[in-house]
């Protein structure tokens, strides 16, 4: 079940679960991480959803948001390669988008109208359509 968004709060104020800082050793992505979950949603670029939902991070906050980019653009891109927000969506594990079946069902309509997807993508994609 997806929750309301309210896009000025930050995933650990809506999840109401504060991640203790990350170690002093902590690579980049684990920094990167920490850091976003304390911006509000709303503020959120798509590189940053492309990061936090590629780690099943705040799921149930961003993937609606996930959503609505992809509606508007498909392919739209962080800091990856053209398409990397849709691969970090359509790449989660397949009971992920089961809990949150009216998402999985606009994702499949969304992903199904695609031509022409590049190889690196096309593979991801063919998996998530596959039954």
């Amino acid at each position: 079940m997806t929750h309301p968004l309210n896009r000025d709060r930050s995933l650990d104020d809506l999840e109401r679960a504060c991640w203790p800082a990350p170690s002093a050793d902590g690579t980049r992505l684990v920094t990167t991480a920490h850091a976003l979950r304390r911006r509000p949603i709303g503020e959120l670029t798509i590189e940053d959803m492309r990061l936090l939902i590629g780690q099943d991070v705040g799921l149930p906050y961003l993937l609606p948001l996930a959503l609505e980019a992809l509606r508007e653009n498909p392919m739209a891109e962080g800091h990856m390669y053209e398409g990397d927000l849709l691969s970090a969506v359509v790449s989660r594990h397949p009971s992920v988008l089961g809990d949150f079946p009216e998402l999985g069902g606009e994702l499949r309509a969304i992903v199904s109208k695609l031509t022409g997807l590049p190889p690196y993508l096309q593979q991801t994609v063919e998996s998530f359509l596959a039954p």
